[in-house]
C-alpha cells in the first residue's frame, strides 16, 4: 500500500512538473509575444506617433497572426507592452483572440502632415475661368503625392462657386488638398489699372510675395494649365536652385527666328527668346528678402517698391502685360532665374511650327499650357483632347480605362493636324504617370502569400 501511494505521489508531480514546463515553454516560444516584445524602440514610437488607433490595430493585427482561442495569447483589451519602456502601444490597439484573418493587402499608412510636406498651387481666375481652373486643380491632384494646399485668387461672384464645387468633390479626393480663396487685390498703384493689365487679373501674380507673406515657395499656373505627371517633381527642381536663383520659368521660344520677344519685343527681356510666365516656380522668401537691379535707381528695389515704377516707366511699350514686366525685371537680374526645360511649359507653338521641344519628343510633355484659347475651339485638336479627357474624368474611376484609352482614341483624329501628328509627345508622360500611379496603389500594396 505505502508502494502504491509513493507511485501515485510521484507520478502526480512529474505530471505538474510536466504541464508547468510545458505551459511554461509555449509562453516563451509564442512567436506573437516573442516578436511584439523584441520590436525596436524606434519602430515602436514612429508607429504609434504616425497611425491612428484603428489603423495600428489593423496592422498589428495583419503583421502578427494570433493563435486560437486555446493556444497561448493576449486577452481581449490587453494592451500589448513593449520590451524596453513596457507601456502600451496605444489606446484602442488591442488585439482580439477572434480578430479577422490576416490579409494580403496593405492598408495604407497615415501620416501627420509637416510643412514641407505641402506643396502650395496658386492660381489666379476671373470672368469665365472657373470649369477651366478646376480642370487645371483637378488635374494636378490626379496624380501628385504630396498633398497639396490651392491659393486661388478669384473675384466674388467666381469665389462662391468656386466653394460650392470644391466641396462636392469626394472625400478620397478632399483628403489630398486644402484651399482657400482670396479676393483680387493689388498692394501698390491703380486697381483698376492692374486689373486690366493684358488678361483680366492676370497681373495679380506679380503681388504673390506680398500677399502670401507666410508661404515660403509657391508654383504659380495660369488656368489653362494641365498636369501630365505629378506636381512634386516640378516643385523638387527648387532643391536645384543655387543660392541666387529665386525663381523659375521656362523659355518662350526654342528658335529665336520664330520668337516673339527676339523679333518683336520693345522694351528689355530676358536672354535671346524671352520667358513664359504661365508655369513660374517661386521661393517667395528670397523674393521678399533681395533688392533687384533695375535702370530706373543704381540701389535697387524690393519686389514690391519695384513694381508699380516698372510699369509707369514700360506701360506704352509691352503688349504681354505682366509676362513683359517679369522679363524686364529679369534682364536685369539674369543670376536670379532659373531656367527649366520646355516640356514643363508645353504650348501650341511648340508643335504648330513643327516639333521644336526636343525634351518633350524625349520624355513626353509633363505640364501643358493651352494658351490661345485652344482647349475650347478646334484650332489645335490634340490639346482640346487632353483638356476634355480630364475635365470629363470622374475621380474615382480606372485611369487606363476612362482617362488614357479615350485620350488615345481620340487623338487618332488628330494625326492630319500641326501637334497631332507627334502624338507619342502628347501620350508619353502621361501613360508613365498612370503607370506609376498604378503600381504604387496596387502593385507594391499587394503582398504575396507565404
Amino acid at each position: 500500500m505505502r508502494i502504491h501511494c509513493k507511485v501515485v505521489v510521484i507520478a502526480v508531480c512529474f505530471g505538474v512538473f510536466l504541464l508547468l514546463y510545458f505551459l511554461g515553454g509555449n509562453a516563451a516560444d509564442d512567436p506573437l509575444l516573442k516578436e511584439v516584445g523584441e520590436e525596436p524602440e524606434e519602430q515602436e514610437e514612429d508607429s504609434s506617433s504616425s497611425q491612428s488607433p484603428s489603423q495600428l490595430e489593423h496592422n498589428v493585427v495583419a503583421k502578427f497572426p494570433r493563435k486560437s482561442p486555446a493556444g497561448v495569447g493576449v486577452r481581449p483589451e490587453e494592451p500589448l507592452k513593449g520590451r524596453k519602456q513596457g507601456r502600451p502601444i496605444s489606446r484602442g490597439a488591442s488585439v482580439n483572440a477572434k480578430s479577422k484573418p490576416r490579409s494580403n493587402v496593405a492598408r495604407p499608412v497615415t501620416r501627420r502632415t509637416k510643412a514641407e510636406d505641402v506643396m502650395h498651387l496658386a492660381v489666379v481666375a476671373c470672368g469665365n475661368r472657373l470649369d477651366e481652373t478646376l480642370t487645371m486643380v483637378k488635374s494636378a491632384l490626379l496624380f501628385s503625392l504630396k498633398k497639396i494646399k490651392f491659393h486661388i485668387f478669384a473675384e466674388d461672384p467666381l469665389a462662391l462657386q468656386f466653394k460650392e464645387r470644391l466641396n462636392q468633390w469626394p472625400r478620397s479626393v478632399a483628403a489630398k488638398f486644402q484651399y482657400r480663396i482670396y479676393p483680387i487685390s493689388f498692394s501698390v498703384g491703380n486697381a483698376d489699372e492692374w486689373k486690366k493689365l493684358f488678361k483680366p487679373c492676370a497681373a495679380q501674380r506679380l503681388f504673390l510675395p506680398v500677399i502670401l507673406k507666410d508661404v515660403d515657395s509657391l508654383l504659380y499656373v495660369d488656368t489653362d494649365v494641365l498636369f501630365l505627371r505629378p506636381m512634386d517633381d516640378i516643385w523638387n527642381l527648387l532643391k536645384s536652385f543655387n543660392r541666387t536663383q529665386l525663381a523659375a520659368m521656362a523659355p518662350e521660344h526654342e528658335v529665336p527666328k520664330i520668337g516673339w520677344y527676339s523679333r518683336f519685343a520693345r522694351h528689355p527681356f530676358y536672354g535671346v527668346t524671352g520667358v513664359n510666365s504661365g508655369v513660374m516656380l517661386m521661393n517667395l522668401t528670397r523674393i521678399r528678402s533681395t533688392l533687384f537691379k533695375n535702370s530706373m535707381i543704381p540701389t535697387g528695389l524690393s519686389w514690391e517698391d519695384l513694381l508699380h515704377p516698372l510699369y509707369q516707366k514700360y506701360k506704352n511699350h509691352i503688349t504681354w502685360g505682366d509676362q513683359d514686366l517679369l522679363n524686364i525685371i529679369f534682364h536685369y537680374n539674369p543670376e536670379r532665374l532659373f531656367i527649366f526645360p520646355c516640356q514643363w511649359n508645353y504650348r501650341p507653338d511648340h508643335c504648330m511650327y513643327g516639333s521644336n521641344c526636343k525634351g518633350a519628343e524625349e520624355e513626353g510633355v509633363s505640364i501643358l499650357h493651352g494658351n490661345r484659347g485652344v482647349y475650347h475651339d478646334e484650332k489645335q485638336p490634340a490639346f482640346k483632347v487632353v483638356y476634355d479627357a480630364i475635365h470629363n474624368f470622374p475621380f474615382e474611376d480606372n485611369m487606363f480605362q476612362s482617362l488614357f484609352y479615350p485620350i488615345q482614341t481620340k487623338f487618332l483624329d488628330t494625326v492630319n493636324t500641326l501637334c497631332g501628328r507627334i502624338p507619342q509627345v502628347f501620350l508619353k508622360q502621361i501613360e508613365k504617370t498612370m503607370r506609376k500611379v498604378f503600381e504604387d496603389k496596387v502593385v507594391r500594396h499587394v503582398r504575396p502569400h507565404k
